[in-house]
Formats: C-alpha cells, structure tokens, sequence
C-alpha cells in the first residue's frame, strides 16, 4: 500500500526540485541581544528572495528545524509560496546532534518522494544556523562520532551539501569538526541574517 506522503502532490512537477533545510538554533543564548529578532527578520527575508526569483519559487521546497527547548519541524517541506515564516522564541539548551540527524532523515525521505513522483532534484542543502556548542554531544562520544560522519559521508556521497552559518560568539573551531571539510563554517557579518546568501543556486551539483 502506498504512503500518504506518495499520494500527496508536489508543487511544479515538471521543474527539477531543490530540498531545502534550515536548521536554526533557538537555544536560550539566542535571546541575547537582538539574535532571535534577526533571525526572524532573515526567514522573512528569505522568503521574498525565493518568492521573487522565477526558478527558485518554482522548485525550491522548504523545511525548517529549529532546535532550543527541543528539536522541533517547524514547517515540513512544502513549496515557497506555501511556507508561512514562524516567529521564533528562545529557549532551552542546544541539541544540535539530534536535529542534524532530523534533517538528514528528513532529506532522504524527500528524495524518495520524488523519485515515487517522477520528480526530478538537485542535490539538496542544509543551512545550520547556531551561535553555540552542542549540549547533546562532545567529541570522543558515540553520539559525536555518528553526526560527524553522517554529515562528513552525505556531504561526500553527494546525498546534501551542508553550510554551518555562525552566530557570534559561536565556536568556530568546534563547528568546523562537525562540518565538512571542503566547507568550513562562515561567520555572520554583524550577526546580520538579511544579509547572508541562503539561496541555493538551483544549478546540477
């Protein structure tokens, strides 16, 4: 018997389709200064830029995860014009680990909905915002070592490319261990969202 998620139809079937995953920190130190309050203004900025560039309205399909009093599927994927930004609050420790794992299985379950649909895909992304250390996992631990390589081998298997964006004062050091090695964390310019790129450039990766 076939899924309900297969049964359901995908916006624009006949355009290649990009998953999208924001991974978004809403720990308590993101209430510190205005870090929350930009973050927010940045999803909203995010969806005017898709929204008004012809190609990606049409095939980038969004999720958003955010991780703080517990990992938590905002918005499970849909097209743009179907995403309605929440306004995030801040709270609670960083378990940073587990909504990696979230998104990674949250990718893979996309990817086999467009293949049940016929639907062709880019390669999809990930984009962690976060302006601290992980609190569910350390290095040496098995927990660590899993998230490590789950996003060292998809990103090497070409199953997603992942981007660790920086909020200050986050650990860079630490960061660049989770991410992959080809694409160490970047720093936001004066904590500003609205001005980092998270647009994906829609081409064959």
């Amino acid at each position: 018997m076939s899924r309900l998620e297969d049964k359901i139809e995908i916006a624009n079937p006949t355009q290649p389709h990009c998953a999208t995953v924001l991974l978004l920190d809403t720990s308590g130190s993101m209430s510190v200064g205005d870090k929350i309050t930009s973050l927010n203004e940045g999803l909203r900025t995010f969806k005017e830029a898709v929204s008004s560039d012809e190609l990606a309205s049409k095939r980038v399909d969004l999720a958003v995860i955010t991780f703080g009093e517990a990992v938590n599927v905002m918005h499970d994927f849909s097209s743009i014009e179907d995403f309605d930004p929440p306004t995030l609050t801040a709270g609670g420790t960083t378990p940073m680990g587990e909504a990696i794992v979230r998104a990674a299985d949250m990718i893979e379950e996309r990817k086999k909905h467009y293949r049940a649909q016929g639907v062709d895909y880019y390669r999809p992304w990930v984009f962690m915002i976060t302006d601290g250390d992980p609190t569910d996992m350390s290095p040496g631990e098995p927990r660590w070592t899993e998230v490590v390589k789950r996003v060292h081998e998809g990103e090497t298997n070409k199953k997603f490319m992942f981007f660790a964006v920086a909020v200050e004062p986050a650990d860079t050091e630490r960061l660049a261990q989770i991410a992959p090695p080809i694409r160490p964390p970047v720093r936001l310019r004066g904590n500003k969202f609205k001005d980092t790129e998270i647009v994906p450039p829609l081409v064959e990766t």
